[in-house]
């Protein structure tokens, strides 16, 4: 686990909010007792649930996790998790490729971040906490040199899937990657088999990809373990526009 790089203070909101990056085993469990709250027990995956209340693989140990505080309580509000290009490399594998074939990208793995697990706890869903975490990953993509922002991003099944179908009709229309990006889920989600809900309601983190020029890579993959459908998303950092890049910290013609 590597020591904090990023501090930074937001002011201008109801609770002032503190990033940095998780330093110590005791700051890992932080991160991992808020995923499982917002992850498992607030979602009802009783197929999950663990007496150490803790959501945890075995990728955390190599990945750096960003980490939100409320400073006035000290209480971990928000975080991300980052697999960067050379622990990738290191361990030989990347967390979506549990569920996606991603061979064809085999050219962007050295400067390729993978992030992932991001978790906002519920009172703090205000904008604040993701702009923070965003900010934390564009300085992280510029310390790895990195061109790509990879990841998973999920649609929940509890209606059945029909929203999900919805999701992505109405998404790859106008934000599927070039061919040459396509990636192949392991466990494909029966999107010709279910009717499309009437109005697709996108996840905000799915948003928040797509409008920073994030491009959906293929059909999703089913998590039957969180009761998802997931897409995965590659984001070109030169695709960030200068809005999106004044917000994230990030210079356009540094993208």
């Amino acid at each position: 686990m590597q020591h904090s790089i990023l501090q930074a203070d937001v002011r201008a909101t109801p609770a002032k909010l503190m990033l940095s990056m998780a330093s110590t085993p005791e700051e890992l469990h932080e991160v991992q007792r808020l995923r499982y709250k917002v992850f498992i027990e607030s979602m009802g995956l009783t197929s999950l649930a663990s007496e150490d209340g803790l959501d945890s693989d075995e990728f955390d140990e190599h990945c750096d996790h960003l980490i939100v505080r409320d400073s006035n309580t000290l209480k971990v509000v928000g975080t991300y998790r980052l697999l960067s290009a050379s622990r990738a490399r290191k361990i030989g594998r990347v967390y979506s490729e549990n569920e996606f074939d991603l061979g064809r990208l085999n050219n962007l793995r050295g400067r390729m971040v993978e992030a992932g697990r991001a978790c906002i706890h519920p009172d703090y869903r205000g904008g604040s906490v993701i702009m923070l975490l965003w900010s934390g990953l564009a300085e992280y993509m510029r310390r790895e040199r990195c061109d790509f922002l990879a990841g998973c991003a999920s649609i929940s099944l509890a209606d059945g899937g029909h929203n999900a179908v919805a999701v992505y009709q109405s998404l790859s229309r106008e934000h599927m990657a070039p061919s040459e990006y396509r990636v192949t889920p392991h466990l494909p989600f029966p999107i010709h088999k279910l009717a499309a809900a009437q109005k697709p309601q996108i996840p905000p983190l799915v948003k928040g990809y797509l409008r920073s020029g994030a491009w959906i890579c293929g059909e999703p993959a089913w998590d039957p373990d969180f009761e998802s459908a997931d897409l995965f998303l590659l984001l070109p950092l030169a695709n960030l526009d200068a809005r999106y890049a004044r917000h994230y910290g990030v210079a356009a013609e540094a993208a």
